[in-house]
């Protein structure tokens, strides 16, 4: 018998983080007795997870299935079967792994997902009820490989569950602050509209201009003029903060005791404290919420989690990351430190929540150093460099520059077993338009994701070295996750005490600054 907590725990959601659920896990041999105390304990209302070999009679007799083939390693497509549980899910999706196809004992069986041999689908998992509680036997062997994927795993933790719902409401979705064509405001309604569980509803901004592109954008959309008026409206669920940081905290919590779920731009505020009590208030009313850390589905950051994770690294104790360049900063509220809490409150907020997704929890040593050398117009520093480190002596820098003429590497991460560097490539569209000539046109330089260098040792060879390219888009994660958690009770992606961490960094990298480079220690 292996006990759930004996398996191997992805970062993000392992099976066992479902609330309120008793689950047994099962590989191998199973006895009749066994067998029976797995039958009692799903009736009772627990779930089981059962591995079976072939020619199990037992397990056989407890799945009311058996295996009909034992397939090699290889990477196999798995297709989900129509079901309430692959909502917001990838219908047909690829696994690596030993497999064994399954064939149903009654019509008591339900089949929850196939796989495709030679061209003909088998199935692979399937569902059994028992009283109150099922039993989900499982064609996939190798549950480290299931649990990391980002498909498959949730689908299993949803069978395993005896109370996913037939269907969901629909969650109205709004944003205040919905900003120019093209801005954040844009970005969300898309979201929303191709989001299962989720609808753009409406959107606010003091700008009348804007409220008339948002209509345009979204033809159906209320608009309002304020985000009073706004938290009024019964037919926002979730109220998104898009506004410029220094007014975060006043909207949010503003729009949560009205009731609202909330989701926040990054950085969540500019004051720890401020992010204390926007957590307790959302505790207070029984709401959610959270920010919106796109930059952790960045297909180049996934990439390196993986290789983390997967431990091509060993045990990272050095983290650098860069993003800017030398040009003049932009004439805009991003530069005015009074309204975006100062420099490191932007790329900042999405550099240091990497940093600390990584090692676990925040640092306990800050220390940054500041330059205003060469921009006079703006309020916001020329260069920062936040240096920070762990009780264990672990260490990482975040770098963010308006006059480093060539740009250092966007990531370069250094582990026990070897080192991974990413350097940034320019994003330029060249075209001949007709009447006009050779036209040119520059994308910011931190949108596309890079190429990951790795370079691993080897005591016969010495170096060996790998190009690992980012990993598959995966979509809208961030508003895939926030309908999950609303809508199915799953675990939230960004914790609002994850990001409360990153304000505290950011808070006090910004203080440390201002002092000439003062070194502080985080309580």
């Amino acid at each position: 018998m292996t006990a759930i907590d004996e398996m191997p725990t992805p970062t993000a959601g392992a099976i066992d983080e479902m609330p309120s659920l008793s689950i047994r896990v099962h590989l191998g041999p199973l006895s009749s007795a066994g067998a029976d105390d797995l039958e009692a304990h799903a009736r009772a209302g627990g779930s089981v997870l059962l591995v079976a070999d072939p020619g199990d009679e037992c397990a056989e007799r407890l799945a009311r299935a058996r295996v009909s083939t034992r397939l090699p390693f290889t990477e196999w497509f798995v297709t989900l079967a129509r079901r309430a549980e692959n909502v917001r899910l990838d219908e047909e999706v690829p696994i690596s792994t030993s497999l064994s196809t399954l064939e149903p004992l009654g019509d008591e069986v339900e089949v929850a997902a196939t796989t495709s041999v030679r061209f003909e689908h088998h199935p692979t998992i399937t569902v059994r009820r028992v009283g109150a509680g099922r039993v989900v036997a499982l064609g996939i062997t190798d549950l480290a490989a299931l649990q990391a994927h980002r498909t498959l795993g949730v689908y299993v933790r949803r069978l395993l569950r005896s109370d996913v719902p037939a269907s969901t409401p629909t969650l109205g979705v709004a944003v205040v602050g919905y900003g120019p064509f093209g801005g954040m405001g844009y970005l969300h309604g898309l979201a929303a509209s191709e989001t299962d569980g989720l609808a753009f509803v409406a959107a606010a901004d003091a700008v009348p201009a804007r409220l008339e592109a948002a209509r345009a954008d979204f033809p159906d959309l209320r608009s309002h003029e304020s985000g009073t008026s706004l938290a009024a409206d019964d037919s926002v669920d979730i109220a998104i903060v898009a506004t410029p940081p220094v007014h975060h905290a006043t909207l949010a919590l503003e729009l949560l005791r009205a009731g609202k779920h909330v989701v926040v731009e990054k950085p969540m505020c500019l004051t720890s404290a401020d992010a204390d009590l926007l957590i307790a208030t959302a505790a207070e009313h029984d709401r959610t919420v959270t920010v919106h850390q796109s930059r952790r589905w960045d297909t180049d950051w996934l990439a390196i989690r993986r290789l983390i994770e997967r431990g091509d690294l060993g045990d990272v104790f050095n983290i650098e990351t860069f993003v800017g360049g030398f040009e003049h900063p932009c004439r805009a509220w991003h530069s005015e430190d009074s309204i975006s809490g100062g420099a490191v409150y932007d790329w900042g907020s999405h550099h240091i929540d990497w940093i600390i997704q990584h090692y676990g929890v925040a640092p306990s040593k800050v220390l940054c150093s500041a330059h205003t050398r060469v921009w006079h117009d703006t309020t916001n520093v020329d260069q920062l460099s936040v240096w920070m480190q762990w009780p264990d002596g672990r260490e990482a820098t975040f770098r963010q520059s308006d006059v480093c003429a060539i740009r250092r590497p966007k990531f370069h991460i250094e582990g026990t077993l070897g080192t991974l560097e990413g350097q940034y490539e320019p994003v330029r569209q060249d075209a001949v338009v007709a009447g006009r000539g050779f036209r040119a046109s520059v994308s910011h330089h931190a949108e596309r994701p890079v190429d990951l260098r790795v370079a691993r040792y080897d005591g016969d060879h010495g170096l060996i070295e790998s190009i690992v390219a980012p990993a598959p888009h995966p979509g809208w994660g961030f508003h895939r996750n926030l309908a999950d958690h609303l809508l199915l009770g799953e675990p939230l992606a960004v914790r609002p005490e994850q990001s409360r961490d990153v304000v505290r960094v950011l808070e006090a990298a910004h203080r440390s600054g201002a002092n000439g480079g003062e070194l502080i220690e985080l309580g």
